[in-house]
């Protein structure tokens, strides 16, 4: 179960990473089809996008940090940081789900590995 967790864990950090990219770098191009978003609220909305995508990306960074951290110097503070970073990353995904109805599918492409993740990992902690 540990392997499963970390391999998700590192794909959603992956994913997490091309979503800080497209909010903070291209939420003016990109974003506009992948986000649904109209070239107006795009530009009225783009410093927003551009924080928005660092929350991102240090999501990204905590879970890449607790995968290195587990298998290079200390497996319980990395399991630790790898569970927190996919933790909130499910979390983000689930408050976008509740909240924004129109957004679900988006939500559940967020979500899915770190689910899975959260549970793979929460397993191998309790092994």
């Amino acid at each position: 179960m540990l392997i499963i967790g970390m391999i998700t864990a590192f794909l959603a950090a992956a994913l997490h990473v091309l979503i800080f990219y497209i909010e903070s770098f291209a939420w003016t191009t990109r974003a506009l089809s992948v986000f649904g978003v109209d070239r107006e609220s795009a530009e009225a909305t783009k410093e927003m996008a551009f924080n928005q995508g660092f929350y991102n990306l240090f999501l990204a960074i905590e879970a890449f940090a607790g995968i290195a951290v587990y298998f290079l110097a200390s497996p319980t503070v990395g399991l630790t940081l790898a569970l927190f970073g996919v933790g909130f990353m499910l979390a983000a995904a689930l408050l976008l789900f509740v909240t924004s109805p129109n957004k679900r599918s988006a939500a559940i492409k967020q979500g899915f590995l770190p689910l899975i993740s959260v549970a793979a990992l929460g397993v191998a902690a309790l092994i």
